[in-house]
Parts: structure tokens; C-alpha cells; sequence
């Protein structure tokens, strides 16, 4: 996944691609957006084609086939429709360029994930596409390698900020497995659920997590301990969250994942100030931080000083140019 456009995703899905080639691993590869173009659809800026295997498995929309510059033969069909035709499954047979243009739905996602992986994928990369994070999530991906670079704007420190607070989103730690016992219906079943200091259930509703913030403010006077959240948390259930801080600021407050928080690093900063846990029912797996020190939009790093500055700054993660010196090599990726 980017942080935004032209931060390098591309290039470092080719990287991995062509390390999995070289390694031997049979690899699958799929689009949550559209791939490989020769020009950015929003910027209207050169883009790098996707760089395709023989034997690679490609699930992608049919109308991309005609402008393959790598030969393919048909494997199946998907039954799943997109803009640009059904999306159908296709093996590589000789190394080329590639436009992939893949599912849009989670659901999609996951059973074109399983059709490449029935027909031989060992590793199925999902690429990423600008505003949306759902493909991240556990229940889709097993790990996530986040692009970030120079194309964010403003300076080096303002770049590396951004990252750390998207990280600080992404990666909320697991819940332990009594809380994870406790908040299994909710996850399980969809909607909220609401627990006091003895386990007792206060709340248990599958509704919207969207419009949940009346139902939670129901049991503001309860003694609440815990509160598990299964869909999005956006700014009115944010509210009403740090309103129930004010009255009990030593709970949990449990969602899916980082995914599904539609806040900013201050904001969830400020609601741990107040003595609340935010965790996540199934933690993202970061597999590593990848740079791009170019910006097509000016303002362009040194890639020495950056991948230095970015590893000092980003310390406990995994952090390369794969430009510059590659090193997520085939034991960090594919473990």
C-alpha cells in the first residue's frame, strides 16, 4: 500500500516479483485498483509498467489483456465483473509488461486471493490502490509493505511525520486472548458490544458501526470496561468515545484492525491520553517500509540521506530503497 501516488509502490511490487522469480517461488499477482499504466490516471504522470514472470498468475480485468506486452494463456474465469470486464486468471508465459486491473470489493478480493491461490500460487502480492486501505486489513492480507516517499510534499521531516502517524494507525497492538475471548461474538457476528469491569455484556447489537455513537451513549452512565467495535470508526463514534473517556478512562476500546480507524495519529494520541487502551481484535503484520526519494512534483530527496534519515526515524521496522541497495531481501519478504 502508498502513502499516496508516486511513492514507489510499483516499483517495489516489480522488486518483489522479480525476487520471487529468481527464487523460484510461484507467484500470483492482483490489483485493488488499476496497475501498470503508462500514465497516472489522476496526475497524468509516467508510470512504471508492471514487470511480469513466466509462470506468474495474473487475475486481472479482460479488457487489460490486449495492451499485455507479455505473451499469457487463459486459466479461468472469476465470474467477478469490473469496469473494465470480468476480472479472469491468466499465466505468464514469457517475462514482459503488464497492466492489472483487479477487484474492488474485500470479498472480491479475498476469493480472487483463493482462485490464484487454487491454481498454484504460493504468494499472491494484492496491489494497493490511493485512499484505500481495506486490502491491508488481516482479514484479507497476511502482511503489508507500506511505500512512502518524497511525492507527499514538504520537506524530509515532514514526510517521515506523516509516515509515523500512519503507522502509529496501522499497527495498534493485538488484544490479549481474554479480551480477544470476551469480544469474539462481536467480531464474529458484526455491529458493537459493550462489556462492564465484571465481563458482564451491557450492549450486543450488529448494527452500523457508523451509527453506533447513540446506542454507546445509552450506557455512559454503566460501569464500562470494554468496548469492541467491528466496522469503521469515524468521527462521530470518535466523539462519542471521547465522551465516555471523560466518565471511564481506563477502558479498551477493541476495533478490527488499524484499517478501520478513520482518525488521525493526534487524534488517537489524545484519546490514550485519557487512560484508554485502543486495540485491535487482529493486528496488521507491517512486513516493511519502502522509499521513494523522487517526486514527479519537484522536491526530491538525496536517497542516501533519506533511507539514513528514515531508518533512524522509523526504528523497529524494515526500511529500504530497493533503488538503492535492496535490502527486504526473500527472507524478510516471504517469511
Amino acid at each position: 500500500m502508498g502513502m499516496t501516488k508516486n511513492t514507489g509502490k510499483t516499483v517495489a511490487l516489480n522488486h518483489v516479483l522479480a525476487q520471487a522469480a529468481a527464487a523460484g517461488v510461484p507467484m500470483g499477482v492482483t490489483s485493488i485498483g488499476r496497475d501498470g499504466e503508462a500514465f497516472d490516471q489522476v496526475f497524468q504522470v509516467p508510470k512504471p509498467p508492471v514487470q511480469v514472470w513466466p509462470g506468474s498468475l495474473v487475475a486481472t480485468a479482460r479488457d487489460t489483456l490486449p495492451r499485455a506486452k507479455a505473451p499469457t494463456h487463459w486459466v479461468a474465469d472469476t465470474g467477478i465483473p469490473s469496469p473494465m470486464g470480468e476480472i479472469v486468471l491468466v499465466q505468464v508465459l514469457e517475462q514482459g509488461e503488464m497492466e492489472i486491473a483487479g477487484a474492488s470489493r474485500a470479498s472480491d478480493q479475498r476469493a480472487v486471493i483463493t482462485r490464484l491461490q487454487q491454481a498454484g500460487a504460493a504468494l499472491v502480492l494484492l496491489d494497493g490502490a490511493l485512499g484505500r486501505s481495506q486490502h491491508a486489513s488481516p482479514a484479507i492480507t497476511d502482511g503489508v509493505i507500506l511505500a512512502t516517499g518524497a511525492a507527499q510534499g514538504g520537506g524530509m521531516h515532514d514526510v517521515l511525520r506523516k509516515t509515523r502517524d500512519r503507522l502509529a494507525i496501522l499497527g495498534i497492538a493485538q488484544a490479549d486472548a481474554h479480551t480477544r475471548q470476551l469480544t469474539q461474538p462481536v467480531f464474529e457476528q458484526g455491529g458493537v458490544g459493550v462489556w462492564d469491569r465484571q465481563g458482564n455484556n451491557l450492549l450486543l447489537a450488529n448494527i452500523s458501526t457508523l451509527n453506533s455513537a447513540p446506542a454507546l451513549m445509552q450506557k455512559a452512565q454503566a460501569d464500562i470496561k470494554t468496548i469492541a467495535l467491528s466496522g469503521a470508526v469515524g468521527r462521530r463514534l470518535w466523539g462519542a468515545l471521547q465522551s465516555l473517556a471523560m466518565l471511564h478512562p481506563d477502558q479498551t476500546v477493541v476495533v478490527n484492525d488499524g484499517t478501520k480507524l478513520f482518525v488521525d495519529q493526534a487524534e488517537l494520541t489524545a484519546l490514550q491520553q485519557k487512560g484508554v487502551q485502543v486495540q485491535a481484535y487482529q493486528a496488521i503484520r507491517l512486513v516493511g517500509i519502502t522509499l521513494n526519494p523522487f517526486s514527479p512534483f519537484g522536491g526530491s530527496f538525496d536517497a542516501t540521506e533519506f533511507l539514513a534519515a528514515a531508518r533512524s526515524a522509523l526504528a523497529g521496522h524494515t526500511v529500504c530503497d530497493v533503488l538503492l541497495d535492496g535490502p527486504m531481501n526473500t527472507t524478510g519478504v516471504f517469511a
